[in-house]
């Protein structure tokens, strides 16, 4: 029992600060190894999403072994790409273990799988309907912070400055979201990528004390017109004790991007080659405001519509 849960930034609890589980994870359920082929499929797509050394058995609850939204949105998108089945997210919450989910899956039809082509280059690019949404919110008084994506975390150790730095500046060249700014061109916001984007990282030395008030300052507007929409800072309390501070905008990254950073900047801090991506955001919202892909989305709309039309109820 602990006297208060551990919340990140924004409020949710802090999976990675809770204390390690006493005794067997997932409520003390045996081991049940796969008896077909699906099950086995599934059950190694589970062991990636969920980033799990141990193998998953078919009894295994995808949410008591860390699953959760994010989690269950990346397992539909492997499962469609690797098993050609398009399961419906919903259904992950109702079928939440390997042999339920394997069920369920031998009852829909196989379809198949259309992997995001890499836009032809361009000047500047659409915004996908997100970036839209989020472009034209933070044009709105008062909202200058209200999509920023902060966080901390303590460093303990010896730490190599120049190679810290030089693995920030690493993920903003592989990554051209982080090189990414934003207007309107035209009458309507698109997105230009820029070949090189300035970066350095802030340090400043405090003492204890200084720590929260340090941490709460950090946090700044973005013009979203200057890439890099990304700020890191390192505070040094000690030469083997410093504070990591980051601050994004939500215009670029997510809370699953953000996993994505912190495992790249480790792996490149500890001199690792990462492999070139295939494709970059900027591809997948090109792609999404294609004429195909509007025709799906029209099909979408025409459904609300019938579904809401006629006098609507009122909420309480």
């Amino acid at each position: 029992e602990l006297e208060r849960l551990p919340l990140t930034p924004n409020g949710k609890i802090d999976r990675k600060a809770l204390p390690a589980p006493e005794g067997g994870a997932g409520g003390g359920r045996e081991y049940v190894a796969p008896r077909t082929e699906l099950e086995a499929k599934l059950a190694a797509i589970w062991q990636d999403v969920l980033v799990r050394e141990k193998a998953v058995g078919v009894t295994d609850n995808f949410f008591d072994l860390g699953g959760h939204s994010l989690r269950a949105t990346t397992l539909v998108s492997k499962m469609h790409k690797e098993l050609g089945v398009e399961f419906p997210l919903r259904d992950v919450f109702r079928y939440s273990t390997v042999e339920e989910m394997a069920a369920a899956m031998e009852r829909l039809e196989i379809g198949s799988f259309t992997a995001i082509p890499a836009a032809e280059s361009s000047e500047y690019y659409p915004l996908s309907s997100a970036q839209k949404r989020l472009y034209i919110l933070n044009q709105l008084e008062g909202a200058e912070l209200s999509y920023n994506i902060p966080g901390a975390m303590l460093l303990e150790g010896e730490l190599d400055r120049q190679r810290f730095e030089e693995a920030f500046r690493g993920l903003v060249a592989r990554h051209e979201t982080l090189r990414t700014g934003f207007e309107m061109v035209k009458g309507e916001a698109v997105q230009r990528i820029y070949e090189e984007a300035a970066f350095q990282v802030e340090y400043v030395q405090i003492n204890e004390e200084q720590a929260e008030e340090t941490v709460r300052q950090f946090v700044r507007p973005f013009d979203l017109a200057k890439p890099p929409l990304l700020r890191v800072g390192l505070a040094e309390m000690a030469p083997d004790r410093h504070i990591l501070m980051f601050d994004t905008h939500h215009i670029v990254s997510d809370g699953v991007s953000i996993d994505v950073l912190i495992e790249e900047l480790v792996r490149l801090y500890s001199g690792e080659q990462l492999e070139p991506l295939r494709i970059q955001y900027k591809d997948y919202a090109v792609w999404q405001q294609s004429d195909e892909q509007k025709a799906q989305l029209a099909k979408q709309e025409a459904y609300w519509l019938d579904m809401f039309r006629g006098e609507l109820p009122v909420l309480e």
